[in-house]
């Protein structure tokens, strides 16, 4: 009677829980039939309205600035350096004197040149007035004034040496760095600094040979991590030779620099601006969806009225 008693307490809670297992389960299905019947949940996204802008294709490429007018600047003759009147980094105009050598023994020749110079010219004179009356053979007046010549151009010679002792700048530009001291002996040929023209640039960059690029192309300069860098200008040669072993082009473009942004030798980014700005419907780059059967973009429609 006991096993009996036990067999069928056993049998109780077996079907208890079978009973609220399947319980389980059928709402569980109820579940899953309700959710396939509603549908997938809504996806958040976010929205952006379409509008007009101007837009303009161009070919990127990066150059290295270089100046329209630069030189070293250097002594023609030796001497010692007596002035120097200029500092590094200024701006000089057309002319200005930079650099004097020492020039007293020429100054000294110059001096004793003028006055055989000056005798030359009298003792000519005196002989030319002296011919007309027979006192003075033509052979002697012709010695005189070839002596008188001979001496003028003594002088001029030694003009131009002490011409040659003051360094003057060859155009308006900014100096570099002064390389030489008063006091300083120099050979010629000795480099005082440099001289730079502030009168534009140029920007000198490479593009493939199958780019089409012609001369008056314009093209815009910047400089990486300074945006308030920026300039126009155009191209204005054309390498006629392609590169063999690169097959690159070389360019020059010229651009403005009336705040003094580019010097020669930065490397910028430039952009060979390829048609001019036309208007376009412009979306976010993240609204379009890409396909190789093509890209499109989804369309927010207003809701419909309601009827």
């Amino acid at each position: 009677m006991r096993y009996l008693v036990t067999i069928l307490g056993l049998a109780a809670v077996i079907g208890g829980l079978v009973y609220v297992k399947f319980a389980q389960i059928s709402q569980l299905i109820g579940m899953g039939e309700a959710m396939q019947a509603a549908g997938p949940p809504p996806e958040a996204v976010s929205t952006a309205v379409a509008g007009d802008q101007q837009w303009e294709s161009t070919v990127p490429t990066v150059g290295t600035v270089a100046s329209s007018k630069g030189v070293a600047i250097s002594t023609e003759v030796a001497g010692v350096v007596t002035a120097i009147e200029f500092t590094s980094g200024a701006t000089v105009e057309k002319g200005a004197v930079l650099m004097q050598l020492d020039a007293r023994v020429e100054k000294a020749q110059l001096a004793s040149a003028q006055v055989r110079r000056n005798l030359a010219l009298t003792t000519a004179k005196r002989a030319r007035s002296l011919i007309s009356s027979g006192a003075e053979s033509q052979a002697q007046l012709d010695a005189d004034e070839n002596a008188y010549q001979s001496a003028s151009a003594e002088v001029e010679v030694l003009r131009a040496q002490i011409a040659r002792k003051t360094i003057r700048a060859p155009f308006a530009g900014r100096l570099g760095i002064r390389e030489v001291d008063i006091g300083q002996y120099l050979n010629p040929g000795t480099t005082v600094g440099t001289l730079e023209s502030v009168e534009g640039v140029y920007v000198d960059f490479d593009l493939p040979q199958q780019q089409q690029v012609a001369r008056g192309q314009k093209v815009r300069v910047t400089v990486t991590g300074r945006p308030d860098f920026v300039g126009d200008g155009e191209i204005v040669a054309i390498d006629p030779q392609v590169d063999a072993s690169t097959r690159m082009t070389k360019l020059r473009a010229t651009i403005t620099n009336a705040d003094d942004d580019f010097h020669p030798g930065m490397f910028v980014n430039l952009e060979v601006i390829d048609t001019e700005q036309v208007s376009v419907v412009a979306v976010p780059a993240t609204a379009i969806k890409y396909a190789t059967y093509g890209d499109s973009v989804f369309i927010v429609e207003p809701p419909a009225e309601p009827t």
